[in-house]
């Protein structure tokens, strides 16, 4: 795996070598990242199942100022630490473990908000409607923000209330799905 555009290309990653992580292919992420606008211009972006920080790294490397990267498993916490390394900008980087609701709650004490958010969890649908409506109580999103939400083939999501479904991708087995706040 490899950061694939932008100021840190083709750099490779590490990733861990786990059943239960399942880092994001190259081909998901070049096809998201095309679907999203090669560039950004600022702007923070929130991975909330960092896995190895592809994503984070990778909007970063594109344009986005600050990432927030978060996971809950031990190890892959240290391989997002060997892979924010590899940018050399380190600052740019927040790395938390811990779960996902537990983040969200500290990044809305801290007044953060985002406006780019990926959500990859292991356990799908339930995660993600979940995640998403919370960032929505909790005032997480900037006013335009986007959500893309990656599942396998399987998992129905459809609209969540408080986001517009703008865009699904199928890719393999693998769907994304583009999802915009509404005002």
């Amino acid at each position: 795996m490899r950061i694939i555009s932008g100021k840190y290309a083709k750099r490779n990653l590490y990733t861990l070598k786990s059943q239960k992580t399942r880092p994001t292919s190259d081909k998901v992420k070049e096809s998201l990242f095309n679907a999203l606008g090669q560039f950004f211009s600022g702007g923070n972006v929130l991975d909330l199942y960092g896995g190895s920080g592809a994503l984070g790294i990778e909007a970063v490397s594109r344009g986005c100022h600050q990432a927030v990267i978060v996971d809950i498993n031990y190890q892959a916490v240290e391989i997002i630490r060997k892979n924010v390394a590899l940018t050399k900008e380190p600052d740019r980087f927040s790395i938390y473990k811990m779960p996902s609701n537990v983040a969200l709650n500290k990044l809305a004490g801290d007044g953060q908000k985002f406006d780019l958010v990926f959500l990859d969890p292991p356990y799908a649908k339930q995660h993600i409607v979940s995640d998403m409506k919370k960032m929505l109580k909790l005032a997480l999103l900037s006013q335009d923000a986007i959500v893309v939400a990656e599942t396998n083939d399987e998992t129905e999501l459809g609209q969540v209330e408080g986001f517009k479904l703008m865009q699904e991708k199928h890719l393999g087995k693998t769907i994304v799905r583009f999802y915009r706040k509404e005002n």
